[in-house]
């Protein structure tokens, strides 16, 4: 089978930066809106037998990139593509995988249960917000890490460094980070008042006098990062932070938030493409060299073993 990319209008130089590593150009498409919205996609080059990827992130507009997700899909589908491979490298809905309360959606179960609709036959994501996830999906989930990036990239961190977890479920991330960078690890434990804010109750671990490096799997508005990095300082940690997050979506006040803390460094990759506007010391790490590794493999049936995240 020829291999195929395309991609939506969610990150677009990703995916030509993708398709550029393997040697091969981004898939010809038209993706356009009616005046009532109506989204209308059109594959515009042959597909026929082939083996097809799209490269998606479904962040910020996320409803919007994820109806052309699956237009995108249909369409290679209808037009004879052999095999789809969803390139999702950050997965909206991710956080929404239990029912707390007996009356919510379940909304990462139900755009599985979409995607493999539409036609998905194999989901790569990055960093999913909790492991748990996997189980709702019905079709092939290759879960990546980008951890080992970004300890690249953290090379060798202060020799008073600590792991900082900013609350009870990026704990697994943290002790990940913990086994390559042999750093000690500590947790703020959390309590979310609204979407918006976010107040820190207690502090596992000792941070005295100690750099933080703050790791998580994602950014919205800031508000956990700020409750974290407070709690820090005022615990006695050097006001000199590195904060990881392999998503970096930024929105709401996020901006405004981060830039008033002590961060010297923001590390995030471009699983969602970051505005240069942003008034931050961020620090992109690209997935490319991640994503066209597998894609080349699993075209190929090779295994992804060294790959996937280990939760």
């Amino acid at each position: 089978m020829d291999l195929a990319i395309f991609s939506g209008l969610g990150n677009v130089p990703l995916a030509r930066a993708v398709a550029s590593r393997l040697g091969i150009p981004l898939g010809r498409r038209l993706i356009a809106r009616s005046p009532d919205e109506e989204l209308h996609v059109e594959i515009q080059e042959n597909v026929l037998a082939r083996d097809v990827f799209i490269v998606q992130p479904t962040g910020p507009p996320l409803d919007r990139n994820l109806m052309e997700l699956l237009f995108l899909t249909d369409a290679c589908r209808r037009a004879g593509a052999n095999h789809v491979t969803a390139i999702i490298p950050h997965f909206g809905y991710s956080r929404q995988d239990r029912n707390a309360s007996g009356q919510q959606a379940l909304g990462a179960r139900l755009i599985a249960d979409v995607l493999r609709t539409a036609g998905v036959g194999r989901v790569v994501a990055v960093d999913l917000h909790t492991a748990s996830i996997e189980s709702a999906f019905g079709m092939a989930l290759e879960h990546l890490s980008a951890v080992g990036l970004f300890c690249d990239a953290l090379a060798t961190p202060p020799s008073n460094s600590v792991l900082v977890a900013p609350d009870m479920g990026a704990l697994k991330m943290a002790e990940r980070y913990a086994r390559v960078l042999r750093l000690p690890i500590a947790i703020v434990a959390k309590v979310r008042v609204s979407a918006e804010e976010v107040v820190a109750r207690s502090l596992i671990g000792d941070v005295q006098g100690r750099t933080p490096i703050i790791v998580d799997d994602l950014i919205i508005t800031g508000a956990t990062i700020e409750a974290a990095v407070k709690f820090l300082v005022a615990a006695g940690a050097v006001p000199n932070v590195t904060v990881v997050a392999t998503h970096g979506l930024f929105v709401g006040a996020a901006a405004q938030r981060l830039a008033a803390l002590p961060i010297a460094r923001l590390l995030v990759t471009d699983s969602v493409e970051i505005s240069p506007a942003l008034k931050l010391p961020i620090e992109v790490i690209s997935l490319v060299p991640l994503l066209a590794e597998v894609i080349s493999r699993l075209h190929a049936g090779q295994p992804l073993g060294d790959l996937i995240a280990r939760m």
